[in-house]
């Protein structure tokens, strides 16, 4: 294998493929990156059997070949080159080595057969669709704060992707929960999409979608099969696994009579509960919330570090409530609305709440109170 690279094109794949490799490992080559020359471009390949990431970048390719080295050595050495360098790849395959020239600069890295590297292979993907890369952000957006990280009840471990029917038809659901509080968020099911099996995305996942698609304006190929997921953006594809197992039924602890209804203004909620909630115990970090006619008074009493309230102006007119809630849990929530109010749905101090954004359909949040 022979190839010469610019630098940028280098780093930028690298870049996005060394971020599912893990710096330890009790298997060698995953600690590798794949790299096949071919044509005119390098390919490169990782995973950590769990997900696999491929991308490719324009080389002068002159010796076609493949060769597996340390991936973090490798995105290491080409960050610290200089902007708008050249770099030559040459493997040497009787000492088992790669060498990397640039510039003045050498270096000499130990390599893995290509052959031994493993291949995370998709099978028949049963369901494909496209979507914008903005619309599957704002999905994860609203609902990966809301993942479990209770790896006891490993089916709460990720963002549950399906078909739903609603008032305006079929939209595509992601939802996510770790039984305190439950996000959901829909958009109008795309096209292809119809009849797809539900699918619990993993959070390694999510977070690694949500980074890759973060800088990506472009529009996203999604593949869905019982078993695994693939998400394609340009050259970049990401395949996963899924969780294996039954997501609970949600729509069970939606409320559905929920008659008291708060609402209030979200900047002026978000600063009130952050102000109280200083004084408020990191363990229990419990707000209380006392409702009455168009006054909210949200106050905190920690026996060890003094107590705390503030009062603000909301449109109430049910009978007077009190309920407490987690203020780190209401702060995660209200961070997601996008416009000026937020909605509160309320029951009593013991019945979940849920939580609607005034300006947006299509997301709804379910809180459970805690005893204040």
């Amino acid at each position: 294998m022979k190839l010469v690279i610019e630098r940028g094109e280098l780093l930028r794949a690298l870049g996005h493929v060394t971020s599912v490799v893990e710096r330890r490992t009790t298997i060698p080559i995953l600690s590798n990156v794949l790299l096949k020359a071919t044509g005119s471009s390098l390919q490169f390949k990782a995973t950590d059997l769990e997900r696999e990431v491929q991308d490719e970048a324009p080389a002068d390719v002159s010796q076609p070949g493949a060769v597996t080295v340390p991936a973090h050595i490798l995105h290491d050495i080409v960050r610290k080159l200089p902007d708008g360098a050249e770099v030559e790849m040459r493997r040497d395959p009787e000492k088992e080595r790669v060498t990397i020239t640039s510039g003045q600069s050498r270096f000499a890295l130990q390599t893995l057969a290509p052959e031994d590297f493993p291949d995370l292979a998709t099978g028949e993907l049963t369901h494909k669709f496209e979507m914008e890369a903005r619309e599957l952000k704002r999905l994860i957006d609203k609902t990966r704060f809301a993942i479990s990280t209770e790896e006891t009840r490993y089916y709460l471990n990720g963002i549950y992707f399906h078909v739903a029917s609603g008032a305006a038809g079929n939209t595509l659901r992601a939802v996510a929960t770790d039984g305190h509080r439950l996000a959901q968020a829909e958009l109008p099911m795309p096209q292809g999409a119809e009849g797809m099996p539900g699918v619990i995305l993993p959070r390694k996942t999510v977070n690694e979608l949500h980074r890759l698609i973060e800088a990506s304006g472009d529009k996203v190929m999604v593949g869905i099969s019982p078993a695994k997921a693939r998400f394609e953006i340009g050259t970049l594809a990401l395949t996963s696994k899924l969780i294996d197992g039954t997501f609970p039924d949600y729509g069970r602890v939606i409320p559905k009579a929920n008659d008291k209804e708060l609402k209030v203004a979200n900047a002026e909620f978000i600063n009130a509960v952050d102000r109280v909630s200083t004084i408020a115990s990191e363990r229990g970090r419990a707000v209380k919330l006392n409702l009455s006619k168009d006054k909210l008074v949200l106050s905190v009493n920690n026996p060890e570090g003094g107590s705390a309230t503030e009062e603000i102006a909301v449109e109430y007119g049910a009978p007077a409530l009190e309920i407490g809630f987690n203020a780190r849990y209401l702060l995660d929530i209200a961070n997601q609305l996008e416009s000026e109010s937020a909605l509160f749905q309320l029951a009593d101090p013991g019945s979940p709440t849920m939580v609607k954004d005034a300006g947006d359909e299509g997301t709804l949040y379910v809180l459970m109170p805690m005893r204040v």
